[in-house]
């Protein structure tokens, strides 16, 4: 999906009309990012076929939309989308301190998956190379949701690693070693071994105060508690 500055100028005008950008507009344009998906599988099932939608705990996670503010959501689009100006060095200054990525030196774990239609890898590749400390790229199988929550025991799909962070992505892929089940383990060994042989013992939870998922989570707007 291309955006441009009419685009832009455009939602901003209506963004300003009411403070905020609706949450259904920006779940649309997830959605159309993944049409065949997210829209016309739903099309031809329910409305033509007349069948009702198959139960999907991820879709029930991808409804789960937000408002956002028109000044901040105009912000991104114009600073970090149009103009990419997070991977230039002082292209963005917050709270009068100008931002350069170079200048995190702190070890990072930057993890994408291998069919993310809303950040694809190739692109968010890039985005490893900003940070100015030592960096551990991996890709994940599957895509934007289920690559990232993917426990180890299930055994479902794969991730590739490579120690080394050349030019490309293209590039980084060639030599990269393709290892079956959840990056997760690849993650544990990896903060396993940033630690160090200190340990800060787990907190012991308190009693709960309802069962899960919680009343707070099946509240519908208009409605008390």
């Amino acid at each position: 999906m291309v955006i441009d500055e009419e685009q832009v100028a455009n939602l901003e005008r209506r963004m300003n009309q009411r403070g905020y950008l609706e949450g259904s507009e920006m779940a649309s344009t997830f959605n159309l990012l993944r049409a065949n998906d997210l829209v016309w599988s739903f099309v031809v099932n329910n409305y033509l076929l007349g069948k009702d939608p198959f139960p999907f705990d991820l879709l029930y996670w991808n409804a789960d939309s937000t408002r956002m503010p028109a000044r901040m959501h105009s912000f991104y689009l114009r600073n970090m989308y149009i103009q990419n100006l997070l991977g230039v060095p002082g292209g963005i200054t917050l709270a009068g301190v100008p931002i350069d990525l170079s200048r995190v030196k702190l070890p990072a774990y930057f993890i994408s998956t291998v069919e993310d239609h809303i950040a694809p890898w190739k692109t968010t590749y890039r985005g490893a190379r900003y940070l100015g400390g030592p960096v551990r790229f991996v890709l994940g199988g599957s895509g934007h949701i289920a690559g990232i929550v993917n426990p180890p025991a299930p055994k479902k799909y794969h991730y590739w690693i490579n120690d080394a962070l050349p030019g490309t992505p293209e590039q980084w892929f060639e030599t990269a070693t393709q290892h079956p089940g959840s990056w997760w383990d690849d993650w544990q060994a990896w903060i396993a071994r940033q630690n160090g042989g200190e340990r800060v013992a787990a907190r012991v939870p308190q009693d709960p105060l309802e069962d899960a998922p919680g009343s707070y989570a099946t509240l519908r707007l208009g409605k008390a508690a």
